[in-house]
């Protein structure tokens, strides 16, 4: 995770999710989406988008958007944390009709957004504590302030999703999104990677009954170890939920416990689970002496973790892997 998520956050995510309000029009699917008397989404803020006919054009968060074209939503603009190029999510993805507004968190172009022509704009909206209290007066995330996201919201109307609890739930939102965006949530595609996704969390189930522990961390030169708190985060949430024992770094603060290095050592493991966002990778980390100290570090189990969308297809490939890891690795905590 990146230093800005931290400085708008505290960390990340917990649950609650608000459920799919639709217009009371009786012509309307449960959906949101109208069959003939305009459309409408009430997303997880209440707020509700409403708009002559179903939008066609979406641009939003790469968290957000790289979900919806695992359900056959193309974006045609992103913006995020991260340069689409270094985003796990797209990896695969031919992004030559897909505006590129930004390559930081915060980083909109603003005309190229316009340019686009959204009809909406997806992102998503993220807890302040273990309760999943949302505070409105925050902007959503992606927008540095509430003065840039009022500015996006005057070129399209957003949608926001929670993204707190459980990654079941917010998966299950996520394809209530995209559904209502026109997604076939029957498709062959679709029937798949639900299977998938039942598969990779049976595996998971069964590869973590091993007992291992993870430590998932986002490590900086200068501040140590931001240990992930994993019921405030909804994939770790999930994952543990399905059996894998993290590693509870303790402390009052949500999501995150920090450690400085010289203080690591009190945090084993049998794996660690690196961030990709703007942490250090495992080779900078080793050029601290006390990460070598780590008995994870030592025997190799070291692996990235990936922040990735909350669909089925994207969630069932990490649990796969997470899987493997487990299983391959061995214990070597004390």
């Amino acid at each position: 995770m990146a230093r800005t998520s931290r400085r708008l956050l505290g960390g990340l995510l917990a649950l609650a999710v608000v459920g799919l309000s639709a217009c009371s029009s009786d012509d309307e699917g449960a959906d949101g989406a109208s069959s003939g008397a305009g459309w409408s989404f009430t997303d997880d803020l209440g707020n509700t988008v409403e708009l002559d006919e179903a939008p066609e054009r979406v641009a939003g968060l790469n968290d957000v958007v790289s979900s919806l074209w695992n359900y056959g939503i193309a974006p045609v603009a992103t913006f995020g944390q991260t340069s689409t190029a270094d985003d796990v999510a797209f990896e695969g993805r031919d992004l030559s009709d897909v505006e590129i507004l930004g390559e930081s968190y915060g980083d909109i172009d603003l005309e190229q957004l316009a340019a686009a022509a959204p009809d909406v704009i997806v992102t998503t909206v993220y807890p302040t504590d273990s309760e999943g209290t949302l505070d409105e007066s925050q902007p959503l995330y992606g927008f540095e302030s509430v003065e840039q996201q009022e500015q996006v919201a005057e070129i399209a109307p957003i949608i926001a999703i929670a993204w707190r609890g459980s990654a079941a739930d917010v998966i299950e939102r996520t394809a209530e999104l995209a559904e209502a965006l026109g997604a076939d949530m029957g498709s062959d595609e679709v029937t798949a990677a639900r299977a998938d996704f039942e598969a990779a969390s049976a595996a998971l189930t069964e590869a973590a009954a091993g007992g291992l522990t993870v430590l998932p961390v986002a490590a900086y030169a200068d501040e140590g170890f931001y240990m992930a708190k994993a019921p405030d985060e909804p994939s770790l949430r999930m994952y543990g939920e399905l059996g894998v024992q993290f590693v509870d770094p303790g402390g009052e603060d949500y999501y995150w416990q920090t450690a400085g290095w010289e203080t690591v050592t009190q945090y084993p493991s049998d794996l660690i689970l690196y961030s990709l966002r703007g942490a250090l990778p495992p080779e900078q980390m080793a050029e601290q002496p006390t990460y070598n100290l780590l008995p994870a570090a030592q025997a190799g189990q070291v692996h990235p973790w990936k922040y990735i969308g909350m669909d089925y297809a994207a969630q069932a490939a990490y649990m796969d892997e997470l899987a493997g890891w487990l299983a391959g690795a061995q214990d070597v905590t004390p």
